[in-house]
């Protein structure tokens, strides 16, 4: 059998067993086959001895070393805010910034996750949304069709969740509450409405499946995000909402971007610029397809491809007025100068990316921006053999990856080796 025979194998036995959807593919096999990996959940285990008919773990050469936890980083294809299924042995235990930490107390945990989340959405206000809590959860049972005046309060509770989403440090504080508004759409998309009520929600829906793949990704779980960017893809293309559409396709392919595997992004984000360009004329969307093209071309050693995307992409600063909603789409050309530098430093033109990333970090950032170019700027050093350099902004961004969390200045912190 190949790797991605025996993946499949497992998540058919696991999901025939335990009802559990997993997306588990022949890279991870790969890990485990490495030792990257060495003590998967019990269930999985459990798969893996039926479908390669072992009798014991370590005839597969699974063990557990003092100390360690399951391994696992293959994401339970549920929709967030689903409960476990039964047999599911994450239950008891959370997935935070990509460690599984014993959880004890639930109600406990629940209380102190929302009122975290709580704090951060009273902290960032939305301008004019005060939303009716009685309304939204009196609908949240499905029980009853839907009505203009819920889908305005739910989609201000989207933006009050985006904007919780960019003040917080630690991006994982705003999963509670966006997995119990998925439950509550979810909910509502099961039972039959009007057409133009369907349409709409859906839309909702794929919003709020961007901000889930948002959170996903910047724990470093990328096949949770994938999943989020697929069902927002769908929604969005139910709803007709091509800026939308296009936002999950290039957030899709961005995974493949930090994964290195550019020869796959460079196809779906060439679909979503054709997407973007049927959207509205006015948003900058297609202006970050350009952008995360540019990055995409910049893997494949492109240069003039690169350059021509972003300049297509600095066209932004042209469009009139109010370029982004603040939430699924931000994207305002703040960002090209260190968008340009990371480019450069992928192209390995440390003479082109120095300067451009040195002004950048002038700006006013947030710490996640700050911790990327910092890292960036560390790299440079890294392709100039200049340790002075690396250990400035290297020791800087590791800083800045503790203090943060996130899992995105994590993963490029990890990545010198194959940019030198």
């Amino acid at each position: 059998m190949s790797r991605q025979e025996v993946a499949e194998a497992v998540n058919n036995y696991l999901w025939d067993t335990y009802g559990t959807r997993t997306s588990m593919d022949g890279n991870h096999v790969g890990k485990l086959e490495r030792g990257e990996h060495r003590w998967p959940k019990p269930t999985t285990r459990e798969a893996f001895r039926a479908v390669l008919k072992a009798s014991r773990d370590a005839d597969l050469g699974f063990y557990i070393t003092r100390g360690q936890r399951h391994t696992d980083t293959v994401g339970d294809r549920r929709l967030p805010g689903e409960p476990p299924a039964a047999g599911d042995d994450h239950a008891g235990w959370s997935l935070i910034g990509g460690e599984i930490t014993d959880t004890g107390d639930m109600n406990r945990r629940e209380l102190l996750r929302l009122l975290s989340l709580t704090g951060a959405l009273l902290a960032a206000p939305v301008p004019g949304s005060e939303l009716d809590w009685a309304r939204i959860e009196s609908s949240g049972d499905g029980s009853r069709r839907l009505d203009p005046a819920t889908l305005d309060e739910y989609e201000g509770l989207n933006a009050q969740l985006w904007a919780a989403f960019g003040a917080a440090e630690s991006k994982a504080a705003v999963s509670p509450l966006v997995n119990r508004q998925l439950t509550t759409l979810t909910a509502n998309l099961r039972r039959s409405q009007t057409t133009p009520v369907h349409r709409r929600l859906c839309g909702v829906t794929a919003d709020l499946f961007q901000l889930a793949g948002e959170v996903a990704f910047d724990a470093n779980a990328y096949s949770e995000a994938a999943h989020c960017y697929t069902l927002a893809a769908t929604a969005a293309r139910e709803a007709a909402a091509y800026d939308l559409w296009a936002r999950a396709m290039i957030r899709h392919a961005f995974i493949s971007v930090y994964e290195r595997d550019f020869r796959h992004a460079v196809p779906m984000l060439a679909v979503a610029a054709d997407l973007a360009q049927n959207g509205d004329s006015a948003l900058s969307t297609r202006h970050w397809a350009h952008t995360a093209q540019a990055q995409a071309l910049a893997g494949r050693g492109d240069l003039g491809g690169c350059r021509r995307a972003l300049d297509q992409a600095e066209e932004v600063n042209h469009l009139p007025g109010r370029v982004h909603n603040g939430g699924w789409l931000r994207f305002d050309g703040s960002r090209l100068a260190e968008e340009r530098g990371a480019c450069y430093v992928e192209l390995r033109r440390p003479d082109l990316a120095e300067p451009v990333l040195s002004g950048a970090l002038s700006q006013t950032l947030s710490t996640r921006r700050r911790g990327t170019i910092l890292t960036d700027l560390a790299l440079v050093g890294v392709q100039r053999s200049d340790v002075h350099q690396i250990v400035l902004y290297g020791s800087a961004a590791l800083d800045t990856a503790r203090q943060s969390g996130s899992g995105v200045v994590g993963s490029k912190l990890n990545t010198p080796a194959a940019l030198a």
